[in-house]
């Protein structure tokens, strides 16, 4: 993402003033939360503890983010930042296991978020589904 977002950033996601902030978000969602949400998402596969009990260890990630949501739309003020964009696929992921629960939980800021990002153009148009390109279709070009 930074990479692209070097090249070429007209949402100002790369924003220099909370960058280390950014940073450290996104380090602590790669490096811990992750850990938790594949548990969560296959305790079938991990059964050294349960599935709630993996779900309470990556809430840890989400009271974090619901701190931080309490105050602004997004994760680091009033615009979004590359932490937006580089966690949100993780909470969506963590929503999905079981939808029910997501909401339920005390974290309406966050699920507010996530919810945005879900209605959000550059979601949809990421998400855009096609059908699979079979011989004799026409050539799709995605746009740039």
């Amino acid at each position: 993402m930074v990479w692209s977002l070097e090249q070429q950033d007209p949402q100002g996601l790369l924003d220099a003033k909370v960058r280390d902030q950014a940073n450290a978000l996104i380090d602590q969602n790669d490096n811990e939360f992750k850990h938790w949400l594949d548990r969560y998402k296959y305790a079938d596969r991990h059964l050294e503890m349960t599935q709630a009990e993996y779900r309470q260890r990556g809430e840890t990630f989400l009271q974090v983010l619901e701190e931080h949501l309490t105050q602004k739309p997004y994760l680091l003020g009033d615009n979004a930042t590359i932490a937006d964009i580089g966690i949100m696929p993780f909470i969506r992921q963590f929503a999905h296991v079981d939808r029910d629960v997501f909401y339920s939980l005390p974290y309406p800021h966050l699920q507010r978020w996530l919810e945005d990002w879900l209605e959000h153009a550059f979601f949809l148009q990421a998400m855009t589904k096609f059908q699979p390109w079979q011989e004799g279709d026409d050539v799709v070009v995605f746009p740039s």
